[in-house]
């Protein structure tokens, strides 16, 4: 048997092998590693769904596989067994016509909306029963009572009855257009051309990867798809730098980096309990908006191949130094590209900190379907009034761009304002080490 690529999950269905781990004639075992495969912005394992002896390897390293695609070639294995043979169906005996016609499963209720109803070849008679209402609105729509055939006793025809006559007319008038609109030639694909910027000097050309392709498209989507705000605010961090000085020690021999990242998760997901429109998404097909209850938050992470953002699950339920070690955990599983999947999925609002790096405010892409992210920029000395005297104080500038389809500019202010309270007014119980 074959074995294939399986959906590997959200945002996984093709990828770039990039590792190999069986060659002809090696024995595998179900849920054996077979091939490492590239897939967005993990690189994850993909698991044998058979146990045999591999006859063949049909992929290679570099090559670009989607879900379905076979793998590798296994036999004597124990793997899902073939579906039985379908029994061929007996000849027909002379003079089963009329059986085989009786036989036959009725046409589906497309073919049936087609054809025109008994009742409108013959028009004549009487009126049929029907109360004041229903012959009224039908004489305001120009339909003739006689071309509809009545569900209640006697052929009594109902509002319903009516209705429906009027959705089928709606779908026998739509039908020659549809079909016109299937049968037109479609429109040709605008080529896009590629510029030779050798002409103008010399160049080096190299490939994008797969995830840069992936980061590619995903911010283009954000950007066509949701109309964003920018908010734009500034922290007080005077309290939050005297207990990172505080209790960086601590947190270093319990092997958690305590970091400003570690403070803007845990504001975060405090704020988000209190403005929980922040912690939506909106699923479009049903038109819907999803109020999450659970706090996921993601944490952009710069990696030499691009930015990659895992997830810290139920960030409200968890402490500063778990959450600190899971943050450092999550951040070097990412650089070394060992992240899985699944800890990049699942995020309901996300960080980007840049401050390590440096810049100021800066304008994040909402990363869809989340509606809101927090960008995070460089603290910096500045003079500030406080109590009509000029202190010098560390502030930290703060950017949140929202979806404007779901959040509107006063709800943006008050929670940019709980964001900016929590790293002000940081509980230093929340600090301390038990």
């Amino acid at each position: 048997m074959d074995v294939k690529l399986p959906n590997l999950g959200e945002g996984a269905d093709s990828g770039t092998v990039v590792n190999i781990y069986v060659k002809e004639g090696d024995q595998v075992s179900k849920g054996q590693s077979i091939i490492e495969l590239e897939t967005g912005k993990a690189v994850a394992p993909v698991p044998s769904s058979a146990t045999g002896k591999v006859t063949k390897v049909m992929v290679a390293v570099g090559d670009k596989i989607s879900v379905g695609a076979p793998l590798i070639s296994v036999a004597d294995g124990a793997g899902a067994p073939a579906p039985a043979a379908a029994k061929p169906a007996a000849p027909a005996k002379p003079g089963s016509v009329r059986a085989s016609v009786a036989a036959a499963p009725a046409p589906v209720a497309e073919e049936e909306e087609l054809e025109v109803e008994a009742d409108d070849a013959d028009a004549g008679g009487p009126p049929p029963a029907a109360s004041p209402t229903i012959r009224h609105m039908a004489r305001e729509l120009g339909i003739d009572l006689r071309k509809i055939r009545g569900s209640e006793n006697g052929g009594r025809i109902v509002m319903s009855d009516l209705r429906a006559y009027v959705q089928r007319l709606t779908r026998l008038a739509a039908q020659p257009r549809i079909a016109a609109a299937a049968a037109a030639p479609a429109a040709p694909a605008k080529k896009i051309e590629s510029i030779d910027f050798s002409k103008w000097g010399p160049v080096v050309k190299k490939p994008m990867t797969q995830l840069r392709k992936v980061i590619s498209q995903r911010m283009a989507e954000s950007w066509n798809a949701v109309p964003r705000v920018t908010q734009f605010d500034e922290a007080d961090l005077t309290i939050v730098t005297d207990l990172r000085k505080k209790y960086a020690d601590a947190y270093d021999k319990k092997g958690a980096k305590l970091t400003l990242t570690s403070f803007a998760i845990k504001v975060v997901a405090d704020a988000l309990k209190k403005h929980p429109m922040f912690n939506t998404s909106i699923d479009e097909a049903a038109g819907d908006i999803i109020f999450k209850e659970y706090i996921h938050v993601g944490v952009a992470v710069d990696t030499d191949q691009g930015l990659i953002v895992p997830v810290i699950r139920d960030a409200d339920t968890k402490d500063m130094v778990r959450l600190s070690k899971e943050l450092n955990d999550l951040a070097t599983k990412t650089r070394e590209r060992k992240i899985g999947i699944e800890e990049l999925q699942g995020g309901s609002f996300t960080i980007s900190n840049q401050g390590g790096i440096g810049g100021g405010h800066f304008t994040p892409i909402v990363n869809k379907p989340e509606v809101a992210i927090l960008g995070i920029g460089r603290g910096s000395l500045k003079a500030v009034v406080r109590e009509g005297k000029i202190e010098p104080r560390l502030m930290l500038p703060l950017t949140l761009a929202y979806d404007h389809r779901v959040i509107d500019g006063g709800t943006a202010v008050r929670f940019m304002l709980e964001i900016v309270q929590g790293f002000e007014k940081f509980n230093e119980a929340a600090v301390k080490i038990s």
